[in-house]
């Protein structure tokens, strides 16, 4: 066959291709139109869950434990710190931006989020010392009286950046004397931890500047049983847990401080077996029911980030062991992060790292487990 043919006869076959898919295509998909939908009503089983991937750009999300849904998410920068106001009303994360990603210009904010729309509404402008840590509760709080937030920084000397939120600017910042984190302890007072194993309580006056400064007593032994800086709220002091086991009962609303006797998790017996709580937010407190729930492992010195293989229950009266629940015998994953839902009907949710299992909290029943949540989460908390 000639060549000129051969050409004409393939033009043709294209063609006849051409008309047929034509024939056969679907139209062209409507553009869709982006929109932002209002947050339903919060319900007593959300919770706030921190996903640390990527680090440079942290997501917060706010997850429906009952729906098994994710609600809303927002962006949280570098290694943010994240507080909640007495009424629920507005979220605070404390972070940081760099121009060109992980370098470049430190830029860093208190961003204020409207928690009925998930919007940012505001941010302050903060010192570009934000302490960068591994989250934090205690990071960056929110005053007993909702009238300032505590922002932690770590330069690495320590300090404390006061921000009136009322007037969202920066009131002062507190040198603290190589104690770290901001605990609220009543009416614009936070307390930090020290490194002799004391703490340090300082007051504001209303214009957010230092008036008054205390150092308790030693309450930490720094040297053979160190505390987690992560607590539980108690009364009007909080709870601390101790790398062995030991739960320290602290009130730093009253002058002086006062600290109760400790008192363990461990019986001998389970001490020497290595029974101790490990994880980045080991242990949580139903505070009308008085229940504590603790990530526990077998380990050693050395092993208190270890996520917790087993979720203990205790009474916070009688100090009583009321329940042992299996997690990795129950082919589960580790616990790194526990928190508790408040309401009368409370969920126990653990964060895996990459996903979240929540339990009902008077009988350990397993209700979700979810390994595809996130990628670090290792913090989360009721919203």
């Amino acid at each position: 066959m000639p060549s000129r043919m051969r050409a004409c006869l393939t033009v043709l076959g294209l063609a006849a291709a051409a008309v047929a898919n034509a024939a056969t295509t679907p139209p062209p998909l409507a553009p869709e139109t982006l929109k932002i939908e209002a947050m339903p009503a919060p319900g007593d089983h959300w919770i706030y869950l921190l996903d640390l991937e990527p680090t440079i750009d942290a997501r917060l999300g706010v997850f429906d434990l009952d729906k098994q849904k994710l609600i809303g998410q927002r962006g949280a920068g570098m290694m943010p710190g994240v507080a909640q106001s007495a009424d629920r009303r507005f979220t605070y994360v404390a972070t940081t931006y760099f121009s060109r990603g992980s370098t470049g210009e430190r830029t860093d904010v208190l961003e204020i989020t409207d928690n009925q729309t998930l919007l940012k509404t505001g941010e302050v402008v903060l010192p570009a010392k934000h302490a960068q840590q591994v989250p934090s509760q205690f990071n960056t709080t929110v005053s007993d009286d909702g009238g300032f937030a505590f922002v932690t920084n770590v330069t690495p000397a320590t300090s404390v950046t006061v921000v009136d939120l009322a007037g969202r600017k920066v009131a002062s910042e507190v040198d603290t004397a190589a104690c770290v984190l901001a605990y609220p302890s009543g009416p614009s007072r936070f307390t930090s931890l020290c490194e002799s194993g004391k703490a340090l309580t300082v007051t504001v006056g209303k214009d957010g500047k230092e008036t008054h400064r205390e150092q308790s007593e030693r309450f930490i032994d720094v040297e053979n049983d160190p505390v987690f800086t992560h607590a539980q709220r108690w009364g009007n002091g909080y709870l601390f847990l101790s790398f062995s086991g030991k739960v320290t009962p602290a009130d730093f609303s009253a002058s002086p401080a006062r600290f109760d006797a400790p008192w363990p998790l461990v019986s001998p017996r389970e001490s020497a077996e290595g029974w101790r709580p490990g994880g980045h937010q080991p242990f949580a407190v139903h505070r009308s029911s008085g229940r504590l729930y603790v990530a526990m492992h077998k380990g050693g010195d050395g092993s208190h980030k270890e996520g917790g293989s087993e979720i203990w229950m205790f009474d916070l009266k009688s100090h009583v062991r009321i329940a042992r629940w299996p997690v990795t015998a129950a082919k589960l994953l580790p616990v790194l992060a526990l928190t508790v839902t408040q309401d009368p009907n409370p969920v126990v949710v653990a964060a895996t790292g990459i996903g979240l299992q929540s339990f009902d909290a008077g009988t350990g029943k397993l209700l979700l487990s979810d390994r595809k949540r996130g990628h670090a989460i290792l913090q989360v908390f009721p919203f």
